[in-house]
C-alpha cells in the first residue's frame, strides 16, 4: 500500500485529473445555480415545484464523473505503458494483493476527496440560491445522505475506472469505454420502446448518480440507498472480473 500510495501522488494524472473535477464539480455547480437564480421568477410554476435545490447545485459532478473515472483508469494503464508493472508483479506474485492495495489507495483518496469537493459545491450553491430561490440545510431531510452518497458517486466510478483499465490495458481503449458507458449508452436508449427505457435506463450509471443525489427521487428511478447498491455491485463485479484476468494474463 505504500508503495501504491507513492506511485498514485507522484503520477502527473493525478492531480491534474483532480484539479479538473474540482473544477468541473465546483465550477460547473455555480454557473448552473447562477443560471437558475437568474431564470427563477420566469420558471414554469410547475417546475418550481418540483425543484431540488440539492441536485441541482450537485450538477457538476455530472460532469465530473469523466475526470474521476480517467484518475482511476491512469492508476493502473499507466503501469502497463511504461513497462513497470513487470517490476511490481515480480515484486508482488500474489497479484490480488496489488488490486486491494489499488483500490483501497484509490477508493480512500478519491472518497476524502470527492466527499470535501461535492461538500463545497452544496454549500457554495445554496449561497447563490439565497433570497431568490428555495435553499435546503444539511439537516433537512434526505439533503446529507444526498451529499455523501454524491462524494460516494465518485469514489465508486473511480474504482469502476481501475476495474476497466485493469481489464483492457490500454489507456485510450479503456478511456473509450468509459465514457461510451456514461455517455454514448444513455443516448442509445432514447431509441428503445417507451417500455424498454424506463426499466433499462435506471440502471445507467448516471442515473444512479443523479438518484443518489436527489432528495426525492422521480418515480422511474431508484431510491437513493438501492441506487448507490447497483452501482457498489456494478464495481464489485468488475474488479473480481479484473484480479481473475490479472492473475491469469502475461504482464
Amino acid at each position: 500500500m505504500r508503495s501504491e500510495w507513492v506511485k498514485f501522488r507522484t503520477v502527473r494524472s493525478t492531480p491534474i485529473g483532480f484539479a479538473v473535477m474540482v473544477l468541473l464539480t465546483i465550477g460547473l455547480g455555480v454557473l448552473i445555480t447562477f443560471a437558475i437564480r437568474s431564470h427563477w421568477h420566469t420558471m414554469d410554476p410547475v417546475a418550481r415545484f418540483a425543484f431540488d435545490p440539492v441536485s441541482t447545485s450537485l450538477a457538476g459532478t455530472l460532469f465530473a464523473q469523466f475526470a474521476i473515472g480517467v484518475i482511476g483508469i491512469l492508476f493502473i494503464t499507466s503501469e502497463y505503458a511504461s513497462g513497470s508493472i513487470r517490476a511490481t508483479l515480480a515484486a508482488i506474485p500474489q497479484r490480488w494483493r496489488v488490486v486491494v492495495a489499488k483500490v483501497l489507495v484509490l477508493g480512500v483518496t478519491t472518497l476524502v476527496v470527492s466527499e470535501v469537493v461535492v461538500l463545497a459545491a452544496f454549500l457554495i450553491g445554496q449561497r447563490i440560491y439565497a433570497g431568490v430561490v428555495p435553499t435546503a440545510s444539511l439537516g433537512g431531510p434526505g439533503v446529507a445522505r444526498s451529499v455523501i452518497l454524491g462524494g460516494a458517486y465518485l469514489a465508486l466510478l473511480a474504482l469502476f475506472g481501475l476495474g476497466l483499465g485493469l481489464i483492457i490495458r490500454h489507456q485510450s481503449a479503456a478511456i473509450s469505454v468509459y465514457t461510451s458507458l456514461l455517455l454514448i449508452v444513455p443516448i442509445i436508449v432514447i431509441f428503445l420502446p417507451s417500455s424498454w427505457q424506463n426499466v433499462v435506463a435506471r440502471y445507467e450509471p448516471s442515473a444512479l448518480g443523479r438518484a443518489m443525489m436527489s432528495v426525492s427521487p422521480s418515480a422511474n428511478m431508484f431510491s437513493a440507498w438501492p441506487a448507490t447498491t447497483v452501482l457498489a455491485i456494478y464495481v464489485v463485479v468488475i474488479l473480481i472480473v479484473a484480479t481473475v484476468l490479472i492473475e491469469r494474463r502475461d504482464a
